[in-house]
């Protein structure tokens, strides 16, 4: 029996899968986001190991047999989120997430003193990743640098909680940007442009390899009854496309989350500078990444529900409505423009200042043509984001859809009619961070090469294919929320660090 862990942002998901890799139980604990400023973003380290270890007592309490057989626990992780840990480990502060925009000078200051940085790191220099959150803590919070003594990210603190071992793997390691891709290493001039002493890094292990055993008097509380590996593990995006087998070059997931992660596997490492996407080393072996990244995707919707009163449930169904029928296709013509940047932009635009824009509302706008123009700018951004990875010739061989807006109506209609690819939905989708998280643990403990495992794709549920009508209308609507796009960007002069 092996445990798959996914640290969200907005919850914890736990499962237990057996030998076959067929899921044997599920547990879920939420997780809430302080943002104390607009644009911040932070989660207490500690709030991750009590929902975990809520999700473990659950199964622990209805599960147990299945609990005593456990042999591996993999993780996964959000990726990006800075946890300084002190000489006892414990954390120093909240943790500092991915969609945090607080670093913009810091941004600036980064480019300045390692110029090459877009081309070794993950990305280009973002207010979201881990270098320019030390040097903002530098600046504003002394003290907290001056006592750490161990960077980790969101799932290393986890396994640090499991295993009492510090440790990272490179898959979320290159989101602190002082890790150099092409050497697949930590560099010293990448953490001395950080003002971050080297030894205050994590020791590396791999994503499939065993990085620690489970602490006994853990095993004593949940029940279980021979030794347990903790495997590396994996930053989410990774672990999600080894939850649906995409683990060879070309196969490509597309996640539609809290934000909305386009992902394809490569054979090398393709940095894309300037443009906001991620190239991180994937968490199968040999392999990277290619990450383009929309800040808000269901977070978007559920701010409209939110706003409206409206389930997000029901606004779906609303905008799905207005497509299929005639008469409603009108009603969609006329809906406002919007830019779905609530959060910011990352891909392709790279301007943590830019903000959400709505054009074209008037008393005729009803909640269903809300419901379809936020639907629409999430997923004309995604068409964005492929074609800024098409253009650098990336482009996956097959695409699956995974996340909660997978379960929307009308959203894979959209989406796979304006990428022009089918998009495939498996059985066990929701749980393909966490499955993935599984397999690494599966493959940390019965050792040999990992491939056969990470690679094997599920069962398919159903096939969404392009629509051409839907695709030609799309395409419309989209160069007039290009024309918005260039407006908002001149307008915007809160964002000091933009290098697209």
């Amino acid at each position: 029996m092996y445990a798959g862990i996914d640290i969200g942002t907005s919850g914890v998901k736990t499962v237990l899968v057996d030998e076959d890799g067929h899921l044997v139980a599920c547990a879920t604990a939420r997780l809430t986001v302080s943002r104390l400023h607009d644009g911040w973003s932070e989660q207490h380290p500690e709030e991750w190991w009590q929902a975990v270890s809520a999700t473990l007592d659950e199964l622990a309490a209805h599960h147990g047999g299945a609990m005593s057989a456990l042999r591996g626990i993999g993780l996964s992780g959000q990726m990006l989120g800075v946890v300084l840990v002190d000489r006892s480990d414990k954390p120093l502060r909240p943790a500092i997430l991915w969609n945090d925009g607080r670093a913009v000078e810091e941004c600036a200051l980064l480019k300045t003193r390692l110029p090459d940085i877009g081309r070794r790191g993950c990305a280009d220099p973002d207010p979201g990743f881990g270098a320019p959150k030390l040097l903002w803590l530098a600046r504003h919070e002394p003290e907290v640098i001056e006592r750490t003594d161990c960077l980790l990210l969101p799932k290393d603190y986890v396994r640090l909680k499991f295993t009492g071992e510090r440790g990272t793997e490179p898959s979320d390691a290159s989101g602190t940007l002082l890790f150099d891709n092409g050497r697949l290493d930590f560099a010293r001039d990448m953490a001395d442009a950080a003002g971050f002493p080297m030894a205050k890094l994590p020791p590396l292990g791999r994503a499939w390899q065993s990085m620690g055993m489970l602490r006994p008097q853990l095993a004593r509380r949940w029940g279980i009854a021979s030794p347990v590996v903790v495997a590396g593990g994996a930053g989410d995006n990774l672990a999600c496309m080894l939850g649906i087998g995409a683990a060879r070059p070309g196969r490509g997931v597309l996640t539609l989350g809290t934000s909305g992660v386009l992902c394809v596997a490569t054979s090398d490492f393709r940095p894309i500078p300037g443009r906001g996407v991620q190239t991180p080393p994937h968490a199968a072996p040999g392999q990277y990444s290619s990450q383009g990244v929309v800040m808000s995707a269901t977070s978007a919707l559920e701010w409209l529900a939110a706003l409206t009163g409206a389930g997000a449930g029901q606004l779906d169904a609303e905008a799905a409505a207005l497509w299929d029928d005639p008469a409603g296709q009108e009603s969609a013509a006329a809906a406002p423009a919007f830019l779905a940047y609530l959060d910011g932009v990352r891909t392709p635009h790279a301007d943590t200042g830019l903000r959400a824009v709505a054009d074209g509302l008037s008393l005729s706008t009803t909640r269903a043509m809300l419901a379809w123009s936020v639907f629409e700018g999430v997923a004309l951004h995604l068409a964005e984001v492929a074609e800024t990875q098409r253009a650098h010739g990336i482009t996956p061989s097959s695409l699956q859809l995974v996340g909660g807006g997978a379960r929307s109506a009308i959203w894979p209609r959209m989406i796979a009619s304006l990428l022009g690819v089918p998009l495939t939905l498996s059985k066990g989708r929701d749980n393909a961070a966490a499955t993935g998280a599984a397999r690494l643990a599966m493959t940390s403990v019965q050792g040999g090469d990992p491939l056969p495992v990470l690679e094997a794709e599920p069962e398919r549920e159903r096939v969404v294919e392009p629509d051409d009508a839907l695709a030609a209308f799309l395409h419309e609507r989209m160069a007039r929320q290009a024309a918005l796009r260039v407006h908002a960007m001149k307008a915007n002069d809160s964002s000091r660090y933009h290098s697209a």
